[in-house]
């Protein structure tokens, strides 16, 4: 796929996951990123919009030199700045986004090619409340788990930036050594979602699952809280072909 054809998804992506009506995120929130395949990145530019991203709001950076920075055990907001700006691949591009970091995280470790990281109303309305991330540990509905993935990933609260991103890499880590695969969700406490695609449809097509997901835990609380599939029920949706082929027919679509 040339370098186009990603710009041109990635930003619509970043406007679909951007739009007003779905209360994903607003403002500046939130970033999305995609792998152009030569060891650089495509990322959301820091302050720009997604739901009116246009090209010039899309840094390209390099991979490595990215995942270099990582191997520090800590940097301060003046390195950040200046390592952001060094991993640009063209320097007349905008700074890109600090949370850079974690998106080379989940291109490579989380073996994703497109990424999708929001704030929307619904998840946060659970992710900052006194039971974080606990109401998605178990599953209400079969498409959530075709969609989102058997398991979730959860990153506690982490200061956003640099130091969100070493968490994000230990989290990673730890859910492969648990599950022996990577997670599709990410759940950030206090903070948003990410979602990790293997295309531009999967990535967005699990943000507007977990935002389903979300509301029905939310409208479960007025007659009498969730009612949770069982772990057999969950294991069996995981393991059947038929929903293997319709995940996967999912993610190719638009």
């Amino acid at each position: 796929m040339g370098i186009e054809s990603i710009q041109e998804q990635l930003l619509d992506l970043s406007h679909q996951v951007g739009l007003e009506s779905r209360n994903l995120a607003i403002l500046g929130e939130g970033n999305t990123s995609a792998d152009c395949g030569d060891g650089t990145f495509l990322v959301k530019a820091s302050g720009s919009s997604l739901g009116t991203l246009t090209p010039a709001g899309l840094s390209r950076v390099y991979l490595d030199k990215v995942l270099g920075y990582l191997e520090n055990d800590s940097m301060d907001d003046v390195a950040v700045k200046d390592a952001l700006t060094d991993c640009l691949v063209d320097p007349t591009h905008s700074r890109p986004s600090t949370e850079t970091f974690f998106h080379a995280l989940c291109l490579t470790v989380g073996g994703a090619h497109w990424i999708a990281h929001t704030h929307p109303v619904s998840c946060n309305a659970i992710l900052c409340s006194r039971q974080l991330s606990a109401p998605f540990l178990n599953h209400l509905f079969p498409d959530g788990i075709v969609v989102c993935g058997r398991n979730v990933a959860v990153v506690p609260y982490v200061d956003p930036g640099f130091q969100l991103s070493k968490e994000f890499g230990r989290v990673l880590h730890s859910f492969q050594d648990t599950y022996g695969t990577n997670p599709k969700l990410i759940l950030m406490e206090n903070h948003g979602i990410c979602a990790l695609g293997q295309t531009a449809a999967e990535a967005l097509n699990i943000q507007l699952m977990a935002d389903k997901w979300a509301r029905i835990i939310l409208g479960t609380a007025a007659f009498g809280g969730p009612n949770f599939l069982p772990d057999s029920t969950v294991d069996r949706i995981e393991s059947r072909p038929d929903e293997h082929y319709r995940r996967e027919m999912l993610a190719s679509k638009k």
